[in-house]
């Protein structure tokens, strides 16, 4: 009995040691969308966003340069909210930009569209249509501190 207890922990342990499949990475690929889906998009994410960020007035965005559809359409949306926003990372001395990551993946037909900053991360998955693009999941919203 004594040489089985031990043998019995050391499976356990054992089979808890798997290697992760790759379901979600072979799955979930960058998405282009164009047109009318990118502007739907971007410019309910840039809405979503203004709601958690706060005031226009005292907020300059940074991102990086990109030369997709959503990248555009995403900068006008934010500009439209009121941001100043920065692709060139020239900032005034006096502002205290947020960072701004974004990204696209389609998996199963729709696109999952992530807007990060260092303090709120945003994300929705879409159905994209011909006439734009539809919110397919609810407004995930992820705060750290």
């Amino acid at each position: 009995m004594r040489k089985l207890l031990p043998l019995v922990i050391g499976a356990a342990l054992l089979s808890g040691c798997q290697t992760a499949d790759d379901a979600l990475t072979t799955n979930s690929t960058p998405a282009a969308v164009s047109g009318p889906a990118a502007g739907a998009i971007a410019g309910d994410m840039a809405s979503r966003l203004a709601e958690q960020i706060g005031p226009v007035a005292t907020t300059a965005i940074t991102m990086d340069k990109d030369t997709s559809e959503y990248a555009a359409a995403l900068e006008a949306a934010l500009k439209g909210w009121g941001y100043t926003v920065v692709t060139d990372g020239k900032v005034a001395k006096d502002q205290k930009p947020v960072e701004l990551a974004w990204s696209l993946d389609s998996f199963d037909g729709q696109v999952l569209a992530r807007l990060t900053t260092p303090s709120i991360a945003l994300g929705r998955a879409y159905t994209p249509t011909a006439a734009g693009a539809t919110p397919a999941s609810p407004l995930s919203i992820m705060q750290r501190n």
